[in-house]
């Protein structure tokens, strides 16, 4: 499905940390946490090892924990709602915007309203179960869905005006741009993650970043089992966690963060492709950038199948062709665990159900050639023809 864009640099920069005595918390960790700062413009950058562990950070910072209710979408993989089930707060969805995937900014006003005004019933904006004592809304997780970040404008105006703590997950959107700023800068704090099918990856790991000097202490002590500034390796301040990043993969980052610009604009043409091989054919229709996404980041190109198409059997054909694709999404409130614990059902959120299970994420990664995407269109074509 995606293959990472490594060189002999980011070899050679892993070795020379495997040649030292210093594999975790060292300078490289501080120096990518550096190099990130100067990349988005943020003042503080934390360095952990995954996405998820950064999102966890950013719950625990913004202090929501048992029975607050948080707005969030069913539209993204599931650490995002995850994080919050950590806590044990009330994630409340939201559907999406049909045409980025995002979440709906008109929907998102109405259920702030409904939940400040008491005026959700069980089944509307609150699960049917498990959100008892729940009340308006306390923060947002917004979602930079594909690499496209979502309606910021609308959403920092909604957070401004129901007085709601804005956490991005900017998992998938690093490099991204929204009217000329760069993804990440729109909530108290947001999150970036370096998986390897990721537009630059440290194996494993992730990275928040924030202007805040209290959260972002607070953050750096909890990575490292709760150690505060001037504790001693044996005391601890704060209930903490080990998502430490290694050294490693710290220097793996500083390398690829160096040539991200130019491994999106690779990722960029390699969607122009597809989209240029796909533009004609009326069954599968190409992912969409919004005039406010000023720059896309392309983590993944997914194609929405036409509803009379069978996906699986379009699957099942590539699979044999030797093309893998995978559906991306599946709705996040018809996992079972949510289901089980919150009583969802299909139904409940319309368009998120729609794009899940119509979307197929087909291969792609900045190494990719033309001849390898003409190649996956034919196949794709056929699949969806036969």
């Amino acid at each position: 499905m995606s293959s990472p864009d490594l060189t002999a640099a980011e070899r050679a920069a892993v070795m020379q940390v495997m040649e030292s005595p210093v594999l975790s918390m060292g300078q490289h960790t501080a120096g990518f946490e550096a190099d990130m700062c100067a990349y988005t413009g943020s003042r503080y950058a934390i360095a952990v090892n995954s996405g998820t562990a950064g999102l966890h950070l950013c719950v625990r910072a913004a202090g929501i924990g048992a029975g607050d209710v948080v707005l969030t979408t069913p539209f993204s993989f599931v650490a995002s709602t995850n994080v919050l089930l950590f806590e044990n707060a009330v994630p409340v969805f939201v559907d999406i915007d049909p045409l980025t995937g995002n979440i709906d900014p008109a929907l998102l006003q109405q259920a702030a309203h409904d939940l400040k005004q008491g005026g959700a019933p069980a089944g509307r904006w609150l699960p049917r179960r498990g959100a008892t004592g729940a009340g308006a809304a306390k923060a947002m997780l917004a979602v930079d869905v594909f690499g496209q970040p979502a309606n910021y404008d609308a959403i920092q105006a909604l957070a401004q005006e129901y007085e709601l703590k804005l956490i991005e997950d900017s998992c998938e959107a690093l490099g991204a741009q929204y009217n000329g700023v760069h993804a990440g800068r729109f909530g108290q704090s947001a999150v970036f993650a370096f998986y390897p099918n990721k537009q630059m990856t440290t194996g494993e790991g992730g990275i928040i970043v924030t202007d805040d000097a209290d959260a972002a202490a607070l953050m750096r002590a909890l990575r490292n089992q709760g150690r505060a500034e001037g504790d001693t390796w044996l005391e601890h301040t704060h209930l903490g966690y080990n998502y430490r990043i290694t050294e490693m993969s710290a220097a793996l980052g500083r390398v690829q963060l160096q040539r991200l610009d130019e491994m999106v604009a690779a990722r960029a043409q390699v969607a122009a492709w597809y989209s240029e091989r796909l533009q004609d054919f009326e069954l599968v229709e190409t992912p969409q950038v919004v005039p406010a996404t000023t720059r896309m980041s392309w983590f993944v190109y997914v194609v929405r199948l036409a509803p009379q198409i069978d996906r699986q059997r379009v699957i099942a054909t590539l699979a044999e062709a030797g093309i893998p694709v995978r559906p991306y999404f599946a709705p996040i409130h018809l996992q079972k665990y949510m289901r089980d614990r919150f009583g969802y059902q299909p139904g409940d959120f319309p368009v998120t159900e729609d794009l899940g299970a119509r979307s197929l994420a087909l291969p792609f990664s900045s190494v990719m050639t033309a001849d390898q995407v003409s190649l996956v269109c034919e196949e794709l074509q056929k699949a969806v023809l036969a």
